[in-house]
């Protein structure tokens, strides 16, 4: 019996051995695949942010964080700083908040709630160009239904609403090649995208809160709608929330179908709408600068990654109920 057991344990340490080499066999080639798709571009693009490569070069020179310098010097890079984070600051709260106040709505109606399901997340599933070119028509300053319409309403809202009155005196605004107004057409259009989707995360973090805390709840005194959502929802969707708000945020970041489609010569009117995304693309694909295309990338992984890390940060802290 001693020898069987001796036998045994000296099998252990190889047949250990042996599952950890086909366990790395099995797993090598994804790590390889991540390694050439995911990490080896990033480092190229952080070697080419130090220079002034551009395609079709037969050399380059180094110019150090001159590139970088640029960024933060220069007022055109200062507008898509600006234009970005108004984006971000913008479409994030209130596209979280809407998509909230859906999924609160479609959970409340039962199965008629998967009409309103569908109707939320249409623009999710359309594809964002095709709007964007939809969304041009609409916006168009004479054949645009949104100005007819507003025509239309003049003599009706006339003295209720003064904007309509200006509108009727002096013509309704250019909603594109207004710099006043292009970043706002610009984040109602990133709202009305992007809710439907955080709507359908919220709906299935709604599915993972229990009952029992509801009546729970209601045993303790919460007898509102209200009290029932601060006291028992919202805290268990402290993780959902989490998620939501950090995809949000890189999704905002991300922007750039709709400038293209919008203003695919310069970034709008006045810079305004000049996001990174669109600034990488402009520099990067349509002057051939890889230099500053690529420095600007490497700012736009800094912001994705400090977003991951919050989210890590606060997923640690255990935020749920």
């Amino acid at each position: 019996m001693a020898a069987i057991d001796a036998s045994a344990a000296a099998r252990a340490p190889r047949e250990v051995n042996r599952q950890a080499r086909t366990a790395w066999g099995l797993a090598t080639p994804a790590l390889a695949l991540m390694f050439l798709i995911l990490l080896v571009p990033v480092v190229v693009a952080g070697v080419l942010s130090f220079t002034n490569y551009s395609l079709g070069n037969s050399g380059f020179d180094w110019v150090g964080f001159k590139n970088y310098d640029r960024l933060f010097s220069r007022s055109t890079y200062e507008k898509m700083f600006i234009a970005t984070f108004t984006y971000v600051a913008v479409v994030v709260p209130v596209s979280v908040a809407l998509g909230l106040g859906a999924a609160l709505l479609v959970n409340s109606l039962g199965r008629i709630g998967d009409v309103y399901k569908t109707i939320y997340f249409l623009p999710v599933m359309a594809t964002l160009l095709a709007m964007a070119i939809v969304w041009e028509f609409m916006l168009h300053p004479t054949i645009g239904v949104i100005n007819q319409t507003l025509e239309l309403s003049c003599g009706t809202f006339l003295e209720v609403i003064p904007f309509l009155g200006n509108g009727c005196a002096d013509g309704f605004p250019l909603w594109l090649g207004d710099r006043d107004y292009a970043i706002w057409v610009l984040c109602f259009i990133g709202i009305w995208q992007g809710f439907g989707f955080n709507m359908v995360l919220y709906l299935a973090g709604l599915t993972a809160v229990h009952r029992e805390l509801y009546h729970a709840a209601e045993m303790d005194g919460a007898k509102s709608a209200w009290e029932r959502f601060r006291l028992v929802t919202w805290p268990a969707l402290g993780p959902t929330t989490v998620f939501v708000v950090t995809i949000s945020c890189i999704r905002a970041f991300q922007v750039f179908d709709t400038v293209e489609a919008f203003w695919p010569q310069g970034g709008g009117p006045n810079k305004s709408t000049y996001v990174m995304m669109f600034a990488i693309f402009e520099k990067g694909v349509q002057q051939n600068l890889i230099g500053i295309g690529s420095a600007i990338t490497m700012l736009f992984l800094v912001f994705v990654m400090f977003l991951t890390l919050i989210q890590r940060w606060l997923v640690e802290r255990k935020v749920h109920y």
